[in-house]
């Protein structure tokens, strides 16, 4: 999504939580059922693997861990620099139950990163990841960790930038980079997931720039060369890459995107997944203003009762564009035996825009959010919510972490349902009372079915 904007939108929110911290509990070995406070996270090598056949329905509905390991302030990593607690045990036990499969975690390294000792990371940084990553684990999930802010040319020290100077500066250090997270993970089973990096980009908002682009296939080559160098598990796990700032568009069409040879995956099968990220109509999604608040079929049984305007509808990105786009995805990649991960989508709570159509509005937005999971599902793609932890206006968060309570259980339901049924789901009736000219109030009614 536009990186900077959700940085911002959370930001706002930020000085009303720092300093309050979740208690993390020390993870168990990996694949154990609960928190054992005694040890730390160990890997686990496991003869259930995941077939590239059954990938899809494997990783199921997923949930990022968003605005907390990539979190940085003036250049410094800090998991609650934008306002969230530290990552905890119980959040993550509190996802899975939930019915999600799959939880992604963006991590950041920028000031991690000791360039003048060999690009060598901060041991204790690794170690937290792997901590984190443990939390997965012992709840018996899948996990995907990538290098996420430092592609950022938004944020201070962002230095995997496309549109660099010094290319060979940046690729070394890449290569370095990878190979001590792929050094560090090499024992853990294939319910880790690698991903190659974020949103990557020159953060401008043109059709690509093709020598920038070549950047970025190169990127991808050297994250799979890298990890799978390192030997162990990680000969054989799957691996996720990104096209142009993971946009639809520029990776299915003939805009430069080239997926990675994968030549020394011992897996018999592929094992590379395609990354893109969803949100659009933008206007409704992320855009922090209240004009548009309503969405699809859904949005348009609204309009035609004269509950909202049609100046409140989405105008583009419908779900016939949606439908087409991820058609264009099946065909060029799933169905060639690469799965693809919707690694982002969500939409924002503008419950605040009509405030006696609050409870219309957050069932337009599970309607949303159910289209794209259960029609990514529909066609063998893997849907991952953006969860940013901000709860309240503007804010895409499903739970409070901090009080651990369910904030969002209609969309959350919608989601994890729509997935496991491989379509979109119906998000109960609309039922409004709407004051139409020249007559007494009237309840109507319409399912605004899916």
């Amino acid at each position: 999504m536009r990186n900077i904007r959700k940085i911002l939108a959370f930001a706002c929110a930020a000085a009303l939580f720092l300093g309050i911290t979740a208690c993390a509990a020390t993870p168990s070995p990996a694949g154990s059922s609960s928190p054992d406070t005694d040890s730390a996270p160990s890997p686990t090598v496991s003869t259930d693997v995941i077939s590239l056949e059954n990938v899809a329905e494997t990783l199921g509905a997923g949930w990022n861990y968003g605005n907390t390991l990539e979190a940085v302030g003036e250049g410094k990593v800090s998991e609650t620099a934008w306002g969230n607690p530290k990552a905890s045990q119980e959040v993550i036990d509190l996802v899975a139950a939930q019915g999600f499969k799959t939880v992604r975690v963006p991590v950041s390294y920028l000031d991690k990163i000791d360039d003048a000792n060999g690009y060598t990371v901060d041991p204790a940084w690794l170690d937290r990841v792997e901590e984190v990553v443990g939390y997965c684990y012992n709840a018996g999930l899948n996990v995907i960790i990538n290098v996420h802010g430092d592609g950022y040319n938004s944020i201070q020290g962002g230095w995997l930038l496309c549109n660099g100077d010094d290319q060979d500066y940046i690729k070394e250090k890449y290569e370095a980079l990878w190979k001590q997270i792929a050094e560090k993970f090499k024992d853990y089973d294939e319910h880790l997931i690698f991903e190659s990096m974020n949103e990557e980009f020159d953060g401008e908002y043109h059709d690509p720039v093709p020598e920038y682009y070549d950047n970025i296939n190169t990127y991808n080559q050297i994250f799979v060369d890298t990890v799978r160098a390192t030997g162990s598990e990680n000969t054989h796990r799957y691996l996720l890459v990104p096209g142009w700032n993971t946009d639809i568009t520029y990776t299915v069409g003939d805009y430069g995107f080239e997926l990675p040879e994968d030549t020394q995956n011992t897996a018999g099968e592929g094992r590379l997944l395609l990354s893109v990220h969803y949100y659009n109509p933008w206007d409704y999604a992320g855009e922090e203003s209240y004009r548009v608040y309503v969405w699809g079929d859904k949005g348009q049984a609204l309009v035609d009762i004269g509950a909202v305007s049609r100046a409140n509808m989405a105008g583009y990105g419908t779900q016939q564009q949606l439908e087409e786009l991820f058609t264009q995805l099946k065909t060029k990649y799933v169905d060639q035996g690469v799965p693809v991960v919707i690694g982002e989508y969500g939409c924002i709570d503008k419950t605040a825009a009509n405030k006696p159509l609050a409870r219309e509005i957050t069932k337009n937005r599970a309607y949303f959010d159910a289209y794209i999971a259960g029609t990514a599902a529909s066609m063998g793609m893997i849907p991952v919510y953006w969860d940013n932890g901000y709860n309240g206006p503007k804010g895409f968060g499903l739970f409070n972490r901090t009080t651990l309570e369910i904030t969002q259980p209609e969309i959350i339901q919608a989601i994890v349902t729509a997935v496991a049924e491989k379509k979109p789901m119906e998000v109960g009736k609309t039922n409004v009372i709407v004051k139409k000219v020249g007559s007494e109030d009237t309840e109507d009614e319409t399912d605004g079915a899916a």
